[in-house]
C-alpha cells in the first residue's frame, strides 16, 4: 500500500470489479488504450493487476481517493512484454475516470509510486510509454520530471498500422 495526501494506491478489493469495469468501458478511458473495453476484459485485467502482484510484487495498484472512498483508477509499475519494439524495462502506468481527471490525481499517484519503485532498490530506471496524441498523459510524464526518450519510441506491436494511436512516445526517469 502507498499513501499519498488525498490518495491510497492498495491491493485490489473485489467490491473494486465493476467500478473499474465502468470506468475502462467509458469510450473517454478505452480509446486511449486501443478502443473500448468490455466488461469481460476490465474483470481479466484486475485478475491479471493481482496475480503479478502476487508473483513479482509489481503491477497496477488500485487508486482509492480518501475524501470519499472511491476507487477512481489504477496506478503502478508493470515490466514491459518482451515484445519488441517495445522497450525493455519497468514501466509506470495509469489510468482514471474521467470524473477524476484534471486534478492532479495522476500525477500524485505516479509520482509516490516512483518513491516507492527506486525505494525498491532493483529498479534504476522507470519508463513511461503512450500513444503520441494523448497529450494529457504525456504532460504527466513531464509534470513527474520524466526525460523525453524520442529515440526509444516506437510503433505498438497490439494496433494495426493505420491504427490512430499506433505511434508511441517514451519517457524515462532514473533513480
Amino acid at each position: 500500500m502507498i499513501e499519498t495526501e488525498r490518495l491510497i494506491l492498495r491491493a485490489w478489493r473485489e467490491a473494486d470489479r465493476d467500478p473499474y469495469a465502468d470506468m475502462m468501458v467509458d469510450p473517454q478511458v478505452g480509446n486511449w488504450l486501443g478502443g473500448p473495453f468490455t466488461r469481460t476484459q476490465a474483470y481479466e485485467r484486475v485478475a491479471r493487476f493481482t496475480a503479478n502482484l502476487a508473483d513479482t510484487g509489481l503491477g497496477r495498484l488500485a487508486i482509492e481517493r480518501k475524501s470519499d472512498g472511491r476507487m477512481i483508477g489504477h496506478c503502478g509499475l508493470a515490466r514491459t512484454p518482451d515484445t519488441p519494439p517495445v522497450p525493455a524495462g519497468v514501466e509506470i502506468g495509469w489510468a482514471l475516470a474521467p470524473d477524476a481527471w484534471g486534478f492532479g490525481f495522476a500525477v500524485e499517484a505516479a509520482g509516490a509510486v516512483i518513491i516507492d519503485g527506486f525505494a525498491r532498490g532493483d529498479v534504476a530506471e522507470i519508463l513511461a510509454f503512450t500513444a503520441a496524441t494523448n497529450l494529457r498523459s504525456e504532460a504527466v510524464m513531464q509534470r513527474l520530471g520524466m526525460a523525453r526518450m524520442a529515440q526509444r519510441d516506437f510503433d505498438h506491436p497490439a494496433l494495426a498500422p493505420d491504427h490512430p494511436l499506433r505511434r508511441h512516445v517514451v519517457y524515462s526517469i532514473r533513480r
